[in-house]
């Protein structure tokens, strides 16, 4: 069942880790300006974890309900809805509203970067989830997984030479640094909140359940939201948005299907990436998101027309070396494991023949 729960949670995380940039940089390239609207669509569509965990509560106190008195804990009148405990709750409340500033960082830098070039500044993420990763649930590493991030990371550092070369119109190259170190800001609070997410699981001191999980990452989207949302009321963005979907490039209409694309794209991200953290690891987590850096990259030169320079080019040839590296890795360590159980097996056979003194 873990299995195939992490194997959905990646299909989300690339569908939303692919479709998210781009739904919001067609909302900048079209007309739009709002830069805490933008963020706070990236987590406004955590109210439909309400569904998945409605129906687990039902099946909770289904359960809860066909078991013998004797063997109940509670009387099922008082079986919680919410199963997380007080410092699960603030963990996930915490990280939330740092997740809404993260989201703030990266809304800002795409406003000002073309989604290949700011693809790429996240993909350097990895390096910082590595460090963190370390530092914060002492994840172990292989020459394989420290390659990687080594390349991954140097892929995402070429962009900073002529780093103005491929500056949208209407962007003064002092917006467009400002852009590019905002983003690059947001990949390192990403790399740490990441692990972070991982800390609240072993800290949990609770029996962690992907219903758990769901409720996690209900808190953490509710908190973002209300950061982004406190953003929007500062800056009158409310009040603005029927106004900038009338002045929209592709119509009225489209602006308010844009706008609901872009929250549901993001929270498919958010799910996923919460999802294989609980089935794998932080450092997963981020592998996989810099793993779909050149679906993003391809979609955007395709869609968007944007150019694709030679810093580009030698950045994404880095990434797909780094994402060799640690898969092959983690293939062949894999392999050790096998060959380390059947070796323990057979010598546990092999005592078990031994006649007794």
């Amino acid at each position: 069942m873990k299995r195939v729960l992490l194997i959905i949670n990646c299909l989300l995380l690339a569908l939303g880790n692919s479709g998210g940039p781009l739904i919001t940089r067609l909302y900048f390239i079209h007309g739009g300006h709002r830069v805490w609207l933008s963020c706070f669509l990236e987590t406004a569509g955590f109210p439909i974890m309400i569904l998945p965990l409605t129906i687990s509560y039902i099946n909770r106190r289904r359960l809860h309900l066909s078991q013998p008195l004797s063997t109940t804990t509670e009387p099922a009148a008082k079986l919680k809805i919410i199963s997380m405990k007080p410092p699960v709750f603030f963990a996930a409340a915490l990280i939330g509203i740092l997740i809404g500033l993260d989201d703030y960082l990266y809304a800002y830098g795409v406003a000002r970067l073309p989604i290949s070039t700011s693809a790429l500044i996240i993909s350097s993420q990895l390096g910082f989830t590595a460090v963190f990763a370390f530092l914060l649930v002492k994840q172990k590493f292989t020459a394989f997984s420290i390659n990687a991030v080594f390349l991954l990371t140097v892929g995402a550092a070429v962009l900073a030479l002529h780093t103005s070369g491929d500056r949208p119109a209407g962007v003064s190259k002092k917006q467009y640094n400002i852009g590019f170190f905002t983003t690059l800001a947001a990949s390192a609070l990403n790399g740490f909140l990441l692990p972070s997410v991982e800390l609240i699981y072993k800290k949990a001191k609770q029996n962690l359940t992907y219903s758990l999980v769901m409720e996690i990452q209900f808190v953490i989207g509710l908190f973002a939201t209300l950061f982004c949302a406190i953003g929007m009321i500062a800056n009158n963005d409310f009040k603005v948005i029927p106004r900038e979907a009338r002045n929209f490039g592709l119509g009225e209409r489209t602006y308010y299907v844009v706008l609901v694309m872009n929250t549901m794209f993001w929270q498919v991200f958010f799910v996923g990436a919460i999802g294989v953290i609980f089935c794998g690891s932080s450092l997963l987590s981020g592998i996989l998101i810099a793993v779909f850096l050149p679906v993003t990259e391809v979609l955007a030169v395709i869609f968007y027309k944007e150019r694709f320079q030679v810093e580009k080019g030698v950045s994404l040839v880095l990434s797909l070396w780094g994402f060799v590296s640690y898969f092959y890795g983690e293939i062949e360590q894999d392999k050790e494991k096998k060959k380390k159980r059947a070796m323990e097996t057979e010598i546990g056979q092999s005592l078990e023949v031994l006649p007794a003194p």
